[in-house]
């Protein structure tokens, strides 16, 4: 309904919707009833409800009047019986004013002086209380230093365990490396002493190997001498052996010749014997001929394997020198990686001591969280813990996400408002942050299927809506606790929704000032806490019990821990590195032994290989030269053979003589002659080669079987000197001991500031030892104080609670006293309490003989006269308001009558402006029906005297109007007017359209619904109200419903609506289709 009248619809205009018969029934109304539409119209049921309302009120008052008059007439019976009583009452009411007086004065005193000693208790508590939080913080400052030095002693034992275990490992490696430099000393002086042998024992080779150099290079000149002159006489020998030979041959030859005549009987014969004995020495010769071939081949293939062993030799010899400078470099290089795994090696027992060391502080750390944790456990329930313990073991099985553990773990903040937040938030600290309730009830229904111990209470982030606090501005005295911690935003909800009311203000004063005044919980930085409620909780806070105390020691050991292990691994990263590089040294050095073995081995393969070569060169020298003689003799055969053979050819075809001729014989006698020369003379020959040959074969036996084999010999020692090379090795093994001592020195270095680290920390133990001694002593004197002032304190507490109840007394007494006179309050100040305990037990005496009087009678007159004003001012007033509600009676009648001649005048009005256009020739008025006469609407503009009233002094609205008539003259002519009654039932009908459009202009509405308002008009009427909805639409919206084609022509849609199958439908069509359905609508009726 207020939709509606938002939209513009008015809840008094019952005619917006026009249903099917309302037309009809509006025309066959009587004139009440269209008296009472007009007074709906007019919206006088307003006035009507508050009519009602002030008549129950008005009812209301009467009986309030009734009862004040009847209790006014019981108070004036009352108030005359004790005026009687009132001179008693008077003289005993002065004396008992005097008492109250006194007995005010006494407890009034007695209350100052208790407030004074009150007062003095309570500057001596807050002084006791500023001490006792002195000594607390000096207590807590101990505690905290005590913890800090036990802390720091373990450190330090740990630390000295480690040093005196390094001290020990240094120790044990200073002696091993002694040892090892005392072998190395030992090495190093058997080198140098082998160093001296070798360099004796090589001048000596060299003395020698001069010595028998200068022998052999005399020796080798002396053969060399004596080779030419062997040479000379060899060749001398073989020249005239060759001549002695041809000389020989030839005289042989002319021997044979001359035998040959005596022999063959013919030349013929003779010729066949030459012939033959030609052949075959042709045959002969042709054999020597190959053989000195052959000889010649096998002399080249000597001399080429000579030269062939001579190059070999000499490249092998060249391999050698290449050889035994590889050895040599890896020799140094074995060296060099021996001092590089030294150098690793120590690396490594560094890192290794390191490692040792780290993994100490690891332990001490893991036993330090532990024992925080413990600790924190401590603090809470078994079964939280539980819940606790039971919410990660689900989240870490099912590997769960949006779970971010207690609020505990999840903000940080300053130490000193660690009470102030631990008291605040309490148990609350570990209650678990999830992102949403789904993750919770997962969780707990995980658990519940598990049946896992423990009890949990979770803050799902989605769920928390806390509301949004507006602080107050005093950031001297009060700020924020939430704006004290420091969490990831994410967190915000959870945190103000357990921090954001409370506000931690600078003392208790304070915070009760701002818990009362700005609706916060208040808390001291001591935990004293004040509730906006008010309540007031407090007391001592045993800051070695603090919660976020304890996480924050956890975390920095679990800090620690991770530092520790972090570094930890580090190490072990450059451990393994490490290892890889001694590794690879070990291995190298490895292959570089291998590889000085491998080339020892092939030096002394080579070596064996040049020698074996060189006496294989030597045998093929010494077997070369008969290769070289027999080659000499062999062409000295063939040279005899081929002269023989010439000879023999020559002689082929002669005469055959028995005897030489004069020249043959004379070349007989002269080649016998030469060879009795030559055979002399190669005899002397023979002789002198024979005597060079002995000494040459001498001088060479002496060079090679002596002198050239020891000088071989000698430079072999020389080379096997020169490999085993004491120089070179002394060098390695001096720079190894002075690598080895600088280690030492380096570890003795290190040794002695561990030794002085371990008596510093022997110091630094003894020093902590004292210090920590001396503040456990503090704290325990601390301790006795506070145990000393808290006797002290409830000896105070005892006495304050005397004061406060003897205060209590004091003005319960004063309370008692009652009202008390105006100059009770200075009158007896100036007398001392004994004069004031005087007058009072005389007053006292006094009043004793007053005993008889109505003590209350003074009371009950003053009371009941109290009441007599209330009630006669009550009286007063409700019959100003008695009289208010009858002046709102008649105005709201007034009002009323007011708006229902307004309305009757608009709607007389727009009914005869409505009727000229419906009915241009005609004329139409509403007539208004009074109880005194019927007068037309023209003619009341003048009847203000006829005012009705709502009080019953005069006649009501509802009286004063009956009815609401209609007269019309549908042709113009005022005789012709009639009433409704008197009309057709098409011009009822039109009548009634009329009113409805009268009363639609008076209360205009944006929207309108006709049900076949049309139906019982006659054709041209239905044209003027078709006329009439068009003109009206330019400023609301009609629907209409109908079965007659005027309104279909003025339309500006149409639908049609159909029943088929018990089902309507509408579709939007166009006005011919509208005017064809409604033809034929009209056909079939």
């Amino acid at each position: 309904m207020n939709l509606l009248e938002s939209a513009g619809f008015s809840r008094s205009n019952p005619y917006y919707i026009v249903k099917q018969g309302k037309i009809n029934q509006l025309a066959l109304a009587p004139d009440s009833q269209r008296l009472k539409l007009l007074r709906e119209v007019a919206g006088t049921r307003v006035y009507d409800e508050r009519k009602e309302e002030s008549k129950t009120i008005l009812k209301d008052t009467e009986a309030k009047r009734e009862k004040i008059e009847e209790m006014l007439g019981y108070i004036e019976e009352r108030l005359a019986t004790l005026e009687e009583e009132k001179e008693e009452l008077r003289a005993y009411q002065n004396l008992d004013k005097m008492r109250r007086s006194l007995e005010y004065t006494i407890h009034d005193k007695e209350l100052r002086d208790t407030r004074s000693k009150l007062e003095q208790l309570e500057d001596a508590r807050k002084g006791s209380k500023e001490g006792s939080r002195e000594r607390n913080e000096k207590i807590a400052a101990a505690r905290s230093k005590i913890e800090s030095l036990e802390r720091e002693v373990k450190e330090l034992e740990v630390s000295l365990h480690t040093l005196q275990s390094e001290r020990q490992q240094l120790a044990e490696d200073d002696q091993e490396m002694i040892r090892q430099r005392a072998k190395l000393e030992f090495d190093v002086k058997d080198l140098e002493e082998s160093l001296v042998d070798d360099k004796k024992s090589k001048e000596s080779c060299q003395r020698e190997l001069t010595q028998l150099g200068k022998t052999v290079e005399k020796r080798q000149k002396e053969l060399g001498r004596l080779l030419p002159r062997y040479t000379r006489q060899k060749t001398e020998e073989e020249q005239l052996n060759t001549r002695l030979k041809a000389c020989e041959q030839r005289r042989s030859e002319l021997f044979a010749k001359q035998g040959r005549g005596q022999q063959f009987a013919n030349v013929d014969e003779r010729d066949v014997w030459i012939r033959r004995e030609a052949g075959s020495l042709s045959e002969s010769l042709e054999n020597k001929k190959r053989q000195l071939a052959q000889l010649h081949q096998d002399v080249e293939q000597s001399m080429a394997k000579v030269k062939r062993q001579e190059r070999d030799i000499k490249e092998r010899g060249e391999d050698l020198e290449q050889r035994r400078e590889a050895i040599d470099r890896a020799n140094r290089e074995h060296a060099q990686l021996k001092l590089r795994r030294d150098d690793l090696t120590n690396e490594r027992k560094e890192l290794w001591r390191r490692e040792a060391g780290i993994d100490q502080t690891i332990q001490n750390a893991r036993d330090e969280l532990a024992k925080c944790e413990r600790n924190l456990r401590g603090t809470i329930g078994k079964a939280v813990n539980r819940g606790l313990d039971s919410v990660k073991r689900v989240v870490e099985e099912k590997q769960m996400s949006g779970v971010y553990g207690p609020l505990l773990e999840n903000f940080t903040c300053e130490p000193r408002v660690f009470t102030a937040v631990e008291v605040t938030a309490g148990n609350r600290l570990f209650h678990v942050i999830v992102d949403n309730d789904r993750t919770a009830s997962q969780i707990l229904s995980i658990m519940n299927k598990q049946k896992l111990p423990g009890e949990v209470t979770f803050l799902p982030l989605n769920k928390l809506n806390p509301p949004r606090m507006e602080y107050p501005n005093a950031k001297n005295d009060a700020i924020p606790m939430v704006e004290q911690m420091k969490f990831n935003p994410m967190f915000q909800p959870a945190m103000r929704q357990v921090f954001g009311r409370t506000l931690i203000c600078r003392d208790i004063d304070r915070a009760s000032h701002f818990a009362k005044n700005s609706n916060h919980d208040c808390v001291t930085l001591d935990g004293d806490q004040v509730s906006h409620k008010g309540t007031l909780t407090g007391g001592y806070y045993d800051t070695r019990r603090s919660r976020l105390e304890m996480h924050r020691q956890m975390m920095e050991q679990r800090e620690r821990l991770e530092a520790a292990e972090n570094e930890r691994s580090q190490l072990r990263h450059q451990l393994d590195q490490l290892e890889g590089k001694v590794t690879q040294v070990l291995g190298d050095l490895q292959k570089t032994e291998t590889k000085q073995i491998q080339l020892k081995e092939t030096f002394e393969r080579q070596k064996m290989d040049i020698r074996t070569i060189t006496k294989e060169l030597q045998a093929n020298r010494r077997a070369l030269e008969p290769k070289e003689q027999s080659l000499a003799s062999q062409e000295t055969d063939i040279q005899s053979m081929e002269g023989a053979l010439g000879t023999l050819t020559a002689e082929l075809g002669t005469e055959l003589l028995s005897q030489l001729n004069s020249g043959e014989q004379s070349e007989v006698e002269r080649l016998g002659e030469e060879v009795q020369t030559l055979q002399q003379q190669l005899k002397e020959c023979l002789r002198e080669r024979t005597e060079l040959e002995t000494e040459k074969n001498k001088l060479e036996n002496l060079l090679s079987s002596n002198l050239l084999r020891r000088k071989e010999q000698l430079v072999q020692e020389m080379e096997e000197l020169s490999m085993a090379d004491h120089r070179q090795e002394l060098e390695m093994q001096t720079a190894e001991l002075e690598h080895l001592c600088t280690t030492i020195n380096t570890t003795r270095s290190r040794l002695e500031e561990v030794v002085a680290s371990v008596d510093d920390h022997g110091k630094k133990i003894k020093e902590k030892e004292t210090a920590l001694d001396k503040w456990k002593t503090m704290e325990r004197e601390q301790l006795d104080s506070i145990e000393e002032e808290a006797k002290a304190m409830e000896k105070l507490a005892n006495k304050r609670s005397l004061l406060l109840k003897k205060k209590e007394e004091s003005m319960r007494k004063i309370r008692e006293l009652g009202s008390l006179p105006a100059d009770a309050f200075d009158k007896y100040q100036g007398l001392p309490l004994s004069q004031l305990w005087k007058k009072l037990h005389k007053c006292n005496t006094e009043l004793k003989k007053y005993s008889h009087v109505n003590k209350k009678a003074l009371e009950q007159f003053v009371n009941f006269s109290e009441r007599k004003e209330t009630l006669t001012s009550r009286k007063e007033q409700l019959d100003r308001d008695y009289q208010s509600i009858i002046d709102l009676m008649d105005v709201l009648e007034q009002r009323k009558y007011e708006a229902i001649q307004f309305t009757f005048k608009q709607v007389s009005k727009n009914f005869s402006d409505v009727f000229q256009e419906l009915v241009p020739n005609g004329k139409g008025q509403l007539v208004m029906k009074r109880a005194e006469e019927l007068v037309p609407s023209a003619d009341t503009e003048d009847e203000d005297s006829l005012r009705p009233s709502g009080s019953g002094r005069g006649p009501s609205v509802d009286e004063h109007f009956t009815g609401v008539s209609i007269r019309v003259s549908f042709t113009g002519v005022a005789s012709e007017t009639k009433e409704l009654q008197q009309l057709s039932g098409g011009q009822k009908s039109l009548v009634a359209l009329t009113l409805i459009f009268a009363i639609q202009k008076c209360d205009p509405a944006p929207f309108y619904l006709f049900d076949e308002i049309d139906q019982a008009l006659d054709s041209h009427h239905r044209h003027s109200v078709a006329a009439m909805i068009h003109r009206l639409a330019d400023n609301a919206q009609f629907i209409t419903t109908t079965f007659r084609p005027e309104l279909v022509e003025v339309a500006d849609k149409c639908y049609g609506v159909k029943f088929q199958n018990k089902v309507s439908h509408i579709n939007a069509v166009s006005k011919e289709a509208a005017k064809d359905f409604i033809e034929q609508e009209t056909a079939d009726k």
